[in-house]
């Protein structure tokens, strides 16, 4: 009975595939061709093939990369580009990418051959980075136009770029001016020639007027279609971290395998219990291990207040924006042994209970790896009488875990209990004290049900397994937890970020992976004119770089002068002012956070290792993955996914298409979708072109120093 059943469900979705690439009735027509849903990149070495390869690599769009420089590349010609599948003509790339229109490398044969198939197949193709002139439908800058830096910038989304592939964007797009002493882009600003049929997308100013002209356009020529880019990028800069999106929406005309969004998540650590206060006169933080026992005296604590709490709660719903927060139910039982037992602040937080998402960060924030001794600055494990190194026991482990989870069960928290963040993130590995994770920390996540389980992303960036928890990187924002002023904040700034010759530690000088302020920062003024831009700048890169770890802060920051929220608004209205309401951030919590980087990492490795098949036949997508990986797509709304009986509606919406993961319906061993009929591309007849010319070579473009080379936000770059 079962293998019938499976018999008919094969031949069942066969024939619905079949009947949804059917020509219409009458004369035999020539079969539809199937389009394989994959990128040609062709690459010659610059940063601008590089970055949209990267911009499809982050969302897990198959392409395939052809290397200019290689001495064994293939040739570009008609059985490079297309062959026939059972009877049926196929074009193997439903894009191409070039680095201009007509790059070095890339011979005369090889572009009349790429003209022929985009011509026979409608592919579409992106110029990368190109000079304005009329071989790709624009006049010459000297013409009216301009060449030269964007430095400082800002470009603008036209209306037709708005109803178009930019229709994300409210319009404004900055180009980033890092450094004054660095050319960070450069550009050809061109109006369209004479009786060309170009659509400008994007338009930047023409200097010294009120007119501006196209950056990003389309040129329709001899029935083919180009994306044509007139400026130079990288992939981190924000100006093609907003265009990216854009470009590949072009490039895949809507129905793209793969799928970007733009995340952003904040996790404030610590919540209930108190952090140490840097001191300024010490430059070490009393209490901590960075300060010598006995320093300092007494500690002096920052610790939120119930109208700390109040104003957490308004900001959070006047923003649309909800926190993590991240818990130490036993801070709010020491608060009310000193207290007489009352705490303003775990009332007033957990009346608000249902305003936040809350995460387990053990019961009193102990360090969880080896044992420390904190004689010595910086501290060492300790170790036993036979040189092996002294772990805390998996007893006290398993005990901050489960008592602070009953702790919050009993205030009524709403806990996803499989959800552990630990102190400092201990237990895992620290270099260079701890090269290990603790041998007893495994064992104790088993014995409490931890599924997900924080990292610092400085550390560790990678998802990876501990035990049964998988890890969620998380990005640490430089607004430092031992301060709950902006004095203290910016003292501390100085003392790692300057010159010893410029009263600052020096570390700045000799560590490899920062470099120093040219003067140390005012401490009345540096925060909101220095810190506060830098910090949004790199946490709103993260964002634009369809990147879902989520960062993370402490409750010392939400504290006094809350020193948080001008960090937090500044990325938030940074990113309304850039973003249509159809692309709206989206905030996970810690749980939904680690299963996107688990199934995209199971996803990525099947691209990469050639193990995902997709294509295009008219309406019908079909996607074949190997067993237990679920599929990622982004395609027009209306999509439906087919099933064995009826069909269900695919992904959710973002950015005016519908994207998501998906799995292959029962009695199916792969995703097949139906594009609604209006949306979807206008399939041709392969059959023989006309002759096209093909260009002349393109005059040399220029790269600046910032685009060959990442220029840093700042100190923390």
């Amino acid at each position: 009975m079962g293998r019938t059943v499976r018999t008919a469900a094969l031949s069942t979705t066969s024939a619905l595939l079949l009947a949804l690439a059917a020509p219409a009735t009458g004369a035999v027509a020539a079969p539809v061709p199937r389009i394989d849903l994959k990128v040609l990149v062709v690459d010659d070495g610059g940063p601008a093939t590089a970055a949209i390869a990267a911009e499809l690599d982050g969302s897990g769009t198959p392409y395939t990369l052809l290397d200019l420089s290689g001495t064994n590349r293939p040739v570009i010609d008609a059985g490079f580009l297309a062959d026939t599948v059972d009877g049926r003509p196929r074009a193997k790339y439903q894009a191409v990418v070039l680095p201009s229109d007509s790059p070095a490398g890339v011979g005369a044969a090889e572009l009349a051959a790429l003209a022929s198939y985009e011509q026979s197949f409608a592919i579409p193709q992106v110029d990368a980075y190109t000079y304005a002139r009329p071989e790709v439908g624009l006049d010459y800058p000297v013409n009216g136009g301009y060449s030269g830096s964007l430095d400082g910038a800002r470009a603008e989304v036209t209306a037709a770029g708005k109803a178009g592939p930019f229709g994300y964007l409210d319009g404004p797009v900055p180009f980033e001016d890092n450094s004054p002493s660095v050319g960070e882009s450069y550009a050809h600003v061109a109006r369209p020639a004479a009786g060309a049929d170009f659509t400008s997308y994007v338009e930047a100013p023409l200097p010294g007027s009120q007119q501006r002209g196209s950056i990003v356009g389309e040129y329709r020529h001899d029935g083919r279609r180009e994306l044509v880019v007139t400026f130079v990028y990288n992939q981190y800069q924000q100006q093609f971290r907003l265009l990216a999106r854009g470009i590949v929406n072009w490039l895949t005309q809507g129905v793209m395998i793969g799928a970007a969004r733009n995340y952003f998540a904040v996790h404030v650590d610590d919540v209930f219990a108190a952090d140490d206060r840097w001191d300024s006169v010490l430059n070490c933080t009393p209490g901590d291990v960075d300060c010598p026992p006995g320093q300092g005296g007494e500690p002096d604590p920052i610790r939120m207040t119930a109208a700390d709490a109040q104003y957490a709660a308004q900001w959070s719903a006047t923003k649309g924006f909800t926190l993590d927060m991240v818990f130490n139910g036993g801070g709010s039982e020491l608060f009310k042994e000193e207290n007489a037992g009352s705490d303003p602040l775990a009332q007033q937080l957990t009346a608000d209970r249902n305003t936040y998402r809350w995460v387990n960060h053990t019961y009193n924030h102990p360090f969880l790896g080896c044992v420390q001794n904190v004689t010595v600055v910086p501290w060492v494990c300790t170790k036993n009488a036979d040189g092996s190194t002294q772990y805390v026991s998996q007893a006290e482990i398993s005990a901050q875990i489960g008592d602070n989870r009953a702790w919050g069960q009993r205030a009524g928290l709403p806990l996803q209990t499989d959800e552990l963040i630990t102190g400092e993130h201990s237990g895992m590995k620290i270099l260079p004290q701890q090269p290990d994770d603790s041998p007893n920390l495994a064992p104790a996540l088993v014995a409490n049900s931890v599924g997900w389980l924080g990292s610092d992303n400085s550390r560790d960036p990678a998802q990876r397994q501990v035990g049964p928890a998988r890890t969620v990187p998380r990005y640490p924002m430089n607004v430092f937890y031992n301060a709950g002023h902006t004095r203290e904040q910016i003292d501390e700034y100085n003392w790692i970020y300057t010159r010893a010759s410029d009263g600052g530690s020096g570390i700045c000088e000799t560590a490899a992976n920062s470099t120093c302020l040219e003067e140390p920062l005012d401490t009345g003024t540096g925060y909101a004119s220095y810190v506060v831009p830098l910090e949004a700048r790199i946490g709103l890169g993260h964002v634009l770089a369809n990147d879902p770890r989520p960062h993370y802060i402490h409750q010392s920051n939400l504290a006094e002068d809350r020193i948080a929220y001008p960090v937090l608004n500044r990325i938030l209205d940074d990113y309304a002012a850039l973003y249509a309401d159809n692309t709206p951030l989206v905030n996970l919590r810690h749980r939904d956070i680690g299963a996107e980087l688990r199934d995209r990492a199971a996803w990525n490795t099947a691209v990469k290792a050639g193990q995902v098949t997709a294509y295009r036949i008219g309406d019908a997508v079909t996607v074949q993955a190997p067993s237990g990986v679920r599929v990622t797509a982004t395609t027009p709304a209306g999509t439906r996914q087919n099933l064995f009986l009826g069909t269900t509606g695919f992904g959710s919406p973002y950015a005016g298409s519908v994207s998501g993961w998906v799995a292959p319906g029962l009695l199916q061993d792969r995703v097949s979708l139906s594009l609604p009929a209006a949306a979807t591309p206008a399939a041709r007849t392969a059959k023989t072109p006309k002759a096209t010319p093909v260009p002349p070579a393109a005059p040399r473009l220029p790269l600046p120093s910032g685009v060959r080379q990442r220029v840093p936000y700042g100190v923390t770059g």
